[in-house]
C-alpha cells in the first residue's frame, strides 16, 4: 500500500529535532511522497533544503499564503513566481483567503489569490487553496476562471456537503486530513457524498493531528489513520482506498 501526503510543512522548526526520523517513519508506513506547500519568502529556502535532503520524496510548491499577505504582497509574489523559471514546482500553493485571524487585508488577499490563480493557469500547474472561514469569497473569486482549465485542491476541507459539491463541480479535489477523525466534524457526510474519487489525502503537519494524536504534533506517518477512516466511510479495504487517492494525487500534481 502506498500513500501520498499532499500537504505537509515538513520544513518548519517543529521538525528540526527529528526530521530524518519523521521522514523514515512516513516511508516505512507507506507514505512515499510528501508535497510541501510554501508560506512566503522566508520559508522558501527551508522548503528547498528539504527537497534536496529527501530527493524523490519531497516535492515543493511556490506561492504566498493568505495570512502572509500584507500591503506589499505584489513584490513578494513577483519573487516567488519568478522561482519557477529556474526550479520545478508541482503546484502554486498554498494560496487563498483566510478570514479567521484577521480581515484587515481582505482586498489584498483576494487580489493576491486571483493573481496566483492566473499564473497557475498560465503555467499549467494545480493550485492548493486555503479557504478558512472564506468559502463564499473563494468561490466568488474563482468564478472568473471557469472554463480556463484550472485544477487543484481545497486544502484542509472543512466545508459543508454543498460546499463540497460546488468545489467538485468546479473541477477541484477535496483535501481531507485529520479533522475527518474528529467527533462531530461533519466530514463523514462530505466524504460519503463527494466520493473517494474526488478526495486526496493530507496531514497539514505539524498541525491537525488525527485522533488519537489530536492536540499533538502531526506527522506524515499518521496519514495511514486518515486513509483507514476514509476506507471505513467508503466501504473499501484500506489498500483499495489508498490506491484511489494515490492515483488522484499523482495525476493532479504530475508526480
Amino acid at each position: 500500500m502506498q500513500l501520498i501526503d499532499t500537504h505537509t510543512h515538513l520544513y518548519l522548526p517543529e521538525f528540526d529535532i527529528d526530521r530524518d526520523e519523521v521522514v523514515d517513519r512516513a516511508v516505512k508506513s507507506g507514505v512515499v511522497k510528501l508535497l510541501l506547500p510554501n508560506i512566503g519568502l522566508d520559508s522558501v529556502q527551508r522548503m528547498l533544503d528539504a527537497e534536496n535532503r529527501y530527493p524523490g520524496i519531497c516535492y515543493p510548491m511556490t506561492g504566498l499564503h493568505p495570512t502572509s499577505v500584507k500591503r506589499d504582497f505584489s513584490g513578494q509574489i513577483d519573487k516567488l513566481l519568478l522561482l519557477t523559471k529556474n526550479h520545478k514546482f508541482y503546484a502554486i500553493g498554498e494560496i487563498g483567503i483566510d478570514l479567521y485571524w484577521d480581515q484587515t487585508f481582505i482586498n489584498e488577499q483576494i487580489a493576491a489569490f486571483k493573481r496566483q490563480v492566473a499564473f497557475a493557469i498560465e503555467s499549467d500547474l494545480p493550485v492548493v487553496i486555503h479557504s478558512r472561514n472564506s468559502f463564499p469569497e473563494v468561490f466568488h473569486a474563482l468564478e472568473e476562471f471557469r472554463g480556463s482549465g484550472l485544477k487543484g485542491v481545497f486544502h484542509a476541507f472543512t466545508g459543508t456537503v454543498r460546499d463540497a459539491e460546488k468545489a467538485v463541480g468546479m473541477g477541484f479535489k477535496l483535501g481531507i486530513g485529520g479533522i475527518v477523525t474528529f467527533k462531530n466534524s461533519g466530514l463523514d457526510k462530505v466524504v460519503k457524498e463527494a466520493g473517494l474519487q474526488n478526495i486526496i489525502l493530507e496531514t497539514d503537519s505539524p498541525y491537525l493531528a488525527p485522533v488519537p494524536y489530536r492536540g499533538k504534533r502531526n506527522e506524515s506517518s499518521y496519514l495511514c489513520i486518515i486513509n483507514n477512516k476514509l476506507a471505513e466511510l467508503s466501504g473499501l479495504k484500506e489498500d483499495e482506498a489508498a490506491a484511489v487517492t494515490y492515483a488522484s494525487s499523482v495525476e493532479l500534481f504530475g508526480l
